[in-house]
């Protein structure tokens, strides 16, 4: 890779990561808005990119491994940018993205017909594509959430709770 690439790259995950933290400081709604337009069009991009259409059935040559990258890491990485840019609760959002982006690839090719020499996939077959891809992003978005909090579940409620710990309740049933 050449330099000038290199210096480019840079600058674009500078420009992201800026991004990203100016989002955080914004209202909810707003980032949720940022969130879910940017995890779209990374999807939607990383589709066009990888030039598969997990829609159309064409033999067993439709599952290759970009297939399989559409499927499982590209919705992943999706849910991971969400819940970065979103944050707590981002794990929450990043399922909308995948389903947004298949939704509309799925009417889109029902209504222009598909390509000679593949068919279109029955909406159960469909489903369970779109299933893999929507559970892939929520992997990603909780460990999106992860990266961001530092941790993932409940808080310590000992402190807000007045200091009743499991080891209190233990001692008070004795």
């Amino acid at each position: 890779m050449s330099q000038r690439n290199t210096k480019g790259i840079a600058a674009m995950m500078l420009g992201i990561t800026n991004l990203g933290n100016a989002l955080r400081a914004s209202p909810p709604y707003n980032k949720a808005f940022a969130a879910l337009l940017i995890g779209t069009s990374l999807n939607y991009f990383g589709d066009k990119l990888l030039g598969v259409k997990i829609e159309l059935f064409s033999g067993l040559a439709t599952f290759s491994f970009a297939w399989m990258l559409d499927v499982f890491l590209l919705p992943f990485l999706v849910g991971i940018v969400v819940s970065w840019i979103f944050g707590a609760g981002g794990k929450w959002l990043c399922y909308l993205p995948p389903l947004i982006v298949r939704c509309i690839s799925y009417a889109h090719l029902y209504n222009i017909g598909s390509p000679p020499g593949s068919t279109l996939n029955p909406m159960g077959w469909w489903g369970l594509y779109v299933i893999l891809a929507v559970e892939s992003a929520s992997i990603g978005g909780i460990l999106g959430e992860v990266m961001v909090k530092g941790t993932y579940g409940r808080t310590n409620l000992s402190a807000k709770s007045g200091g009743i710990t499991p080891s209190v309740i233990e001692e008070s049933k004795t």
